[in-house]
């Protein structure tokens, strides 16, 4: 998300390198590239003016601190203003009522309502321990229905099975009064959506929100809607009384303006934001963090609680006392570490968190960039014998073909595979020799304080 606004602005701060004060006159034509930086990136035209203006008026014959260049100015004035932008107002999700507590998600047809619904049952699950149900009120679409009870089974949740011949308003009550029997902590609702606004549904999502009175009503909305996001902001903020937003399938967009368009037209704050198509890919908004993302400096603290929450603390001192003990990095370990890489979401929801600056270098370097990458390496090492994993020098030229054909793959990706396999067997061996692996698992096993 946000890479060519990143992009955009980076370079906005190269151009201010050498300059001694922010003026008048070289203020103009930066604050024109940051005005075209954030229309390419589909921010909303009154936003993208307010923006503009407020940081003209915080930087125009500001001093320039003695260790810092304009450049970096700039960037502290920008920072600051993205913060304010998104992020006033942000607040924990409102759980502080009489149970059921009751949450509705209202949006265009699309959006993710559904699958946003399940991944704040989990959130809410694990994070706030509580007893979630979920219920449907889309009629139109039995689908959404089935969807949503099959990620309920999934996720080990509650839900109420809609019956798709009667009214949304009366399953929505029905939910309602089943949480209340079952003594359920939260109810959230998934509404149904439209490909476009119309009177009809708002009408109808009005009708539910009445009859169940939400604690929380959040607007969701896909981030690479663009300018139709901010329109559907507009017609459901005049509809209901929102409370939040959720923003999802931000890994899908590099321009990102709708995270800053939405918050300023709803008036209310973005609560989470959806960063994959796995459950578990919903992440509190942050604003400090994302403006530190948009601005290429990275998302340092959320890399490490993505880490903390995900990597399996007891395999990795498993892994760390094996190697201290003198025992090779095998392609059973590499099979793990994969696997964990793929629980924090891949390569790419990773390097989306890191500084700018280092994202090159790792992506360059890194020998299993993308998720694809991933699942193609993963499969390939499942078609081994477990005796292959643990020698990988017994896999010759027959093995390969055998292993290539299980996997579906060429013979040259079984190679490739085995050459990143050794380039990091030597990785683990020059960290065990220095004494930082063991330190390094157990700080990615959970030890890391973040509180």
């Amino acid at each position: 998300m946000f890479d060519k606004l990143t992009e955009r602005l980076q370079g906005v701060v190269e151009s201010l390198r050498g300059r001694g004060r922010l003026t008048e006159e070289n203020i103009n034509d930066t604050l024109r590239q940051v005005r075209m930086a954030l229309l390419e990136a589909d921010v909303a035209l009154p936003v993208v003016k307010g923006f503009v203006d407020s940081i003209r008026a915080k930087v125009v014959g500001l001093e320039i601190e003695k260790s810092l260049t304009p450049g970096q100015m700039l960037v502290k004035v920008i920072h600051d203003e993205l913060i304010a932008l998104m992020g006033a107002g942000v607040r924990p999700l409102n759980l502080r009522a009489q149970p059921p507590v009751v949450v509705l998600l209202a949006g265009l047809q699309g959006a993710g309502k559904t699958t946003s619904a399940a991944k704040l049952a989990k959130w809410l699950k694990q994070n706030e321990r509580k007893k979630v149900l979920l219920a449907s009120t889309d009629v139109y679409r039995p689908a959404a229905i089935l969807q949503l009870e099959r990620l309920a089974q999934q996720l080990d949740v509650g839900f109420y099975p809609s019956d798709p011949n009667k009214a949304p308003v009366v399953l929505a009550r029905e939910a309602l009064e089943e949480a209340r029997r079952s003594l359920y902590d939260v109810l959230i609702v998934d509404t149904a959506g439209r490909l476009h606004v119309d009177e009809e549904m708002m009408a109808e999502v009005r009708e539910i929100a009445d009859a169940v009175a939400p604690i929380e009503t959040l607007f969701v909305v896909d981030s690479m809607a663009g300018q139709d996001a901010v329109n559907a902001a507009r017609a459901f903020g005049s509809a209901l009384t929102l409370t939040g937003v959720v923003l999802t399938k931000t890994d899908g967009d590099a321009r990102g303006g709708a995270a800053l368009s939405v918050r300023q037209i709803t008036g209310q704050p973005i609560l989470f934001m959806g960063t994959g198509e796995k459950t578990e890919a919903l992440e509190p908004f942050h604003a400090e963090r994302v403006a530190s993302r948009i601005l290429g400096m990275g998302d340092v603290l959320s890399l490490v609680e993505d880490v903390t929450r995900n990597v399996d603390r007891e395999q990795a001192e498993k892994l760390a006392r094996k190697l201290k003990k003198g025992k090779d990095f095998d392609l059973e370990d590499l099979h793990d570490q994969l696997q964990q890489v793929q629980k924090m979401g891949g390569i790419g929801a990773l390097m989306d968190k890191l500084p700018a600056n280092l994202v090159g270098k790792a992506g360059a370097a890194s020998p299993l960039a993308g998720e694809k990458e991933i699942t193609r390496q993963v499969a390939i090492i499942r078609s081994m014998t477990p005796r292959e994993r643990r020698y990988p020098k017994t896999i010759d030229a027959s093995r390969k073909r055998r292993i290539a054909a299980g996997s579906g793959v060429h013979v040259s990706e079984v190679n490739k595979l085995l050459k990143n396999y050794l380039q990091m067997q030597k990785v683990m061996k020059s960290m065990t020799k220095a004494g930082g692996f063991g330190k390094l698992m157990r700080a990615f096993g959970g030890r890391m304080p973040l509180r």
